[in-house]
């Protein structure tokens, strides 16, 4: 076996007239994440986690912000692009981690859909997610916009050549 971590960071502003949308679970919140998808923060650090991990690159040479095929796309449909990728190239994901960083809202009663819906869009791998705050600091801590961090490990199996 041959595993891999790779890190996702994202990070989007809080804009009043959007929905929020977090790990695919539309929140009923007074702002949304401004983006050029729907600017899930969760599932785009995931997406640049897997593929970071396979070496593929990252989220935005996969779904560049200034193609207009992305404008508004929800971006579970975007990690499931970018798993499949990572699935091409021979890696599976054994767990990722994410946490949302934020004030508000508050994620324990949706967080078991929010898990599951990653999972499902990962090929129903492990996926954890949590949330934290800053404590009122930064942009994050002063309700100006949410950011996620995520870490997720693949495995692929090695096949080694008889010499």
């Amino acid at each position: 076996m041959s595993f891999r971590v790779g890190i996702g960071v994202d990070a989007h502003k809080l804009e009043r007239g959007v929905p929020l949308i977090l790990g695919g679970v539309r929140f009923d919140f007074d702002r949304g994440l401004a983006g050029h998808s729907d600017g899930d923060v969760l599932a785009h650090a995931l997406v640049d986690a897997v593929l970071g991990a396979a070496g593929l690159g990252d989220i935005g040479s996969l779904f560049p912000s200034d193609d207009e095929q992305y404008r508004g796309a929800d971006s579970l449909d975007l990690l499931r692009e970018a798993y499949r990728q990572v699935r091409e190239a021979g890696w599976v994901l054994v767990n990722a981690d994410c946490v949302l960083i934020g004030q508000e809202p508050k994620i324990a009663r949706r967080r078991d859909e929010m898990r599951q819906r990653l999972s499902e869009a990962c090929g129903g791998g492990e996926v954890n997610v949590r949330a934290t705050t800053m404590d009122h600091m930064g942009f994050t801590g002063r309700g100006e916009g949410l950011a996620a961090h995520a870490v997720a490990l693949l495995e692929t199996r090695v096949i080694e050549s008889g010499a």
